[in-house]
């Protein structure tokens, strides 16, 4: 059996509300180039994380996250890239990318047909609806986020979009704090595939949050690509609605972060909708990777599988909790859940904990939590071959990585996100 590091220390009360003070006179209260409804959020925000500290471990959400790293980092804004990111890969054919550390140009931007943002009344109406819908719009991590947040890239997708959506963002070396918020409204009968990629290579925190309206029939293949460094930090909240007939699909795919914290929640709200959740997080050093899902069925026949992966080494921790809540109204839903992890690193820690919440009485819901190693029959197969044992381990761990991220929508290839994870050389 690994032996389990013990809880790594907390900031104190005072450090983390000192440090979200600072941050919060360094960014300004209102932008001139903020619309009147997230202006509105903005400043509600703000009123709220007045009389908040950082989250602690009294509470029960929160309690496996050492949010230490968060004070180590300057609570100042990053500014906009001069031009852009300037990423290392170029967009593929069929993909249209959307740099946002340069927001001051989103606003300037032509988009591909059937890609419309939304502004003034549609843009109130919309905004913030998502969040309600699940009851995360007073979490700490969505509050700080609507405080400090660039202009809101808010797009309705209409039937016939045939891109890719690909929205970066990547600090660099630099330091500081950058947010960002999408708001997607998704027609009926509209498809999207929406790749979002992170990255972070010094002392930053990476704020984002996602609402996605899924009408009837409509389908979002959504996969996030995100590697960070040991100084950095992600809390990534995703949003989702669906209406019946929909398809929601979300691959997430992340490394390097110093503490990485993603809180996908889904609503069906009628039931008779598709889920799909697949995880991919690979911890190492002192790195945190933290998952909180949940998916709410308030109406029938609504279908979800999800499966969470992660290879902890050194002294890498992983928190994952996953709930699925199934109300009375809510029959013949049909959920699986299974959280699979290895351990590389007798110092390494995971913590796992799968939640069903069920009133209703016929339905097929399933869950499971695996913790092991590389598996030592498998390992003396592939010896008993010729190949020796470390290009061995590297095989089953690429194998392990692989069914996960070739779920990622075809455009992630060009960021080598399984390269990424193993620490390799990219392919050409």
């Amino acid at each position: 059996m690994p032996t389990l590091s013990p809880l790594p220390s907390r900031p104190s009360a005072l450090a983390g509300t000192s440090w979200m003070q600072t941050l919060l006179q360094a960014c300004p209260a209102s932008l001139a180039t903020l619309e009147a409804p997230q202006l509105k959020d903005r400043l509600a925000a703000r009123l709220a994380l007045e009389s908040t500290s950082l989250p602690g471990k009294r509470e029960e959400a929160w309690r496996f996250t050492d949010l230490s790293l968060l004070t180590q980092i300057p609570p100042r804004p990053l500014e906009p890239a001069v031009g852009g990111t300037q990423t290392q890969t170029s967009p593929t054919a069929h993909s249209w990318r959307l740099l946002l550390n340069a927001w001051p140009e989103i606003g300037e931007t032509s988009w591909p047909e059937g890609i419309e943002p939304l502004h003034g009344p549609e843009l109130e109406a919309q905004l913030g609806r998502v969040l309600a819908a699940n009851e995360t719009t007073n979490h700490w991590s969505v509050l700080l986020n609507s405080a400090i947040a660039q202009p809101v890239v808010a797009l309705r997708i209409r039937p016939g979009v045939r891109t890719c959506l690909e929205v970066v963002s990547d600090s660099e070396e630099r330091s500081g704090v950058q947010a960002h918020r999408l708001l997607l409204v998704l027609e009926e009968g509209a498809c999207l595939d929406l790749l979002q990629v992170h990255q972070a290579g010094g002392p930053s925190l990476c704020s984002v949050v996602v609402e996605a309206q899924l009408g009837p029939h409509s389908t979002l293949r959504h996969g996030q690509v995100t590697h960070g460094s040991n100084h950095g930090v992600l809390l990534a909240m995703t949003a989702v609605n669906q209406a019946p007939g929909s398809c929601y699909t979300l691959t997430s795919v992340g490394s390097g972060w110093g503490l990485a914290r993603q809180e996908p929640v889904i609503l069906q709200s009628e039931g008779q909708a598709t889920s799909q959740l697949r995880g991919l997080h690979w911890v190492r050093d002192h790195q945190i990777s933290d998952t909180h899902s949940r998916v709410r069925f308030t109406g029938p026949e609504g279908q979800l599988d999800q499966v969470h992966k992660v290879v902890a080494e050194a002294e890498g921790r992983s928190v994952f909790n996953g709930c699925i809540q199934v109300p009375r109204e809510a029959q013949r839903t049909k959920a699986a859940q299974l959280s699979r992890s290895l351990l590389l690193s007798d110092r390494a820690r995971i913590d796992t904990k799968p939640e069903l919440e069920i009133v209703a009485d016929d339905v097929r819901c399933t869950h499971g939590a695996t913790i092991s190693r590389l598996q030592q029959n498998e390992l003396f197969y592939l010896q008993s071959r010729g190949i020796a044992a470390p290009q061995a381990s590297r095989l089953l761990l690429r194998g392990f990585c692989e069914e996960i991220v070739s779920q990622l929508p075809s455009a992630a290839q060009s960021w080598s996100p399984l390269s990424s994870l193993l620490q390799e050389e990219a392919r050409p």
